[in-house]
């Protein structure tokens, strides 16, 4: 093809799809939607009792539901299978799993850096969605947003914007200081929790969240064996032994073990008993090492009541397009390893949209 008429086929395609046309990338992520959530309802993973997925376009990748309309219509398509439930099961305060089927959640595109939550955006997200979801998923940063200083404060306005929606709020516990990537943080070390640096803060915390009395989800450590975040092994001591706790282990993943169990002893401390909590894996490693494996990071049951992973497809985040069933098959073994009970959360599943 010319370089001329190859411009004018780009140009008509653009304007196609402008127009609400279906490109080929938009097919690929509507398959992927439907062949994931109809392999999850089929129960082939039976221990896993919920999904959420990531309703967020940022820089280039499209990762919204209603990133086409292929995709939108494959979503709510897939939602609508009644093995997908909405209402949340709680006992003693703390989410059981559903008496069938499988949690339908999501985070919803909110208002900035992950941690600014309104009541409309639910709504617009379960209106393109055709049906509620059991939870809606924000981060609460280890930073005032207005000002950029460091701070851990309960997120009371979130918490209260998404019950208000009659929503489940699942708080994601992001201690850090700064929204840079891929670096030790220069407050919020492992380190500097297990010596209790923070323990007036995070104590507040959980006092003001005994005093909400409603049951919250919430995690530490989003996907921990990811370097992208501060708090993976490689920016607190990495494979090392000689530096923290047991010898025969490796400092990093041990100082991330060590540290969120302290964060949940100070809450059990102050009587806290309305809080599920998460851990939260990627379902690639990276960096690629031993020391790096996701059970080398796991707190135990004792601290852990659900164990979730993140999953993406598409060019931003692997090299090759990669169906559904192939990336969970791979890692499934390896979350039902870290315990023999423990229910599994689809934490993060999302598509890219990309040509």
């Amino acid at each position: 093809m010319s370089g001329r008429r190859l411009t004018v086929w780009l140009l008509l395609a653009g304007i196609l799809a402008g127009c609400g046309g279906d490109t080929p990338a938009a097919e690929r992520k509507a398959e992927w939607i439907r062949d994931a959530y109809a392999t999850i309802a089929s129960g082939r993973y039976p221990r896993l009792k919920a999904v959420a997925w990531w309703h967020e376009n940022f820089d280039r990748v499209r990762l919204r539901i209603d990133s086409s309309p292929a995709a939108l219509d494959a979503y709510r398509s897939a939602i609508a299978d009644p093995a997908f439930v909405t209402e949340p099961v709680i006992a003693q305060g703390k989410l059981q799993t559903p008496s069938r089927g499988v949690y339908v959640a999501a985070f919803p595109d909110f208002c900035g850096p992950e941690d600014c939550v309104n009541h409309e955006r639910i709504a617009d997200f379960e209106s393109l969605a055709g049906r509620p979801v059991a939870w809606a998923y924000f981060s609460n940063n280890g930073f005032d947003p207005a000002s950029g200083d460091p701070r851990i404060a309960f997120p009371w306005a979130a918490v209260e914007t998404i019950d208000a929606a009659g929503r489940l709020p699942f708080v994601r516990l992001m201690l850090r200081s700064r929204l840079d990537q891929g670096q030790p943080d220069p407050v919020y070390a492992l380190q500097a929790i297990i010596d209790g640096d923070f323990d007036a803060e995070l104590t507040a915390w959980a006092d003001d969240a005994s005093a909400w009395g409603k049951p919250l989800l919430a995690e530490f450590g989003t996907e921990v064996n990811g370097e992208w975040f501060p708090w993976n092994g490689l920016h607190n001591g990495g494979g090392t032994r000689d530096g923290f706790g047991d010898p025969g282990r490796a400092d990093g993943p041990e100082r991330f073990v060590a540290a969120y169990r302290h964060i949940i002893d100070l809450f059990r401390s102050s009587g806290v008993d309305n809080i599920t909590w998460f851990f939260h894996v990627n379902d690639d490693s990276e960096p690629v090492a031993d020391w790096n494996r996701i059970a080398r990071y796991y707190p135990g049951d004792n601290y852990i009541d659900w164990i979730g992973v993140s999953i993406y497809n598409g060019v931003w985040v692997r090299d090759e397009d990669v169906d559904f069933l192939d990336l969970m098959d791979r890692v499934w073994p390896r979350l039902t390893a870290l315990s023999p009970s423990r229910p599994i959360a689809l934490l993060e599943l999302g598509m890219d949209e990309q040509p």
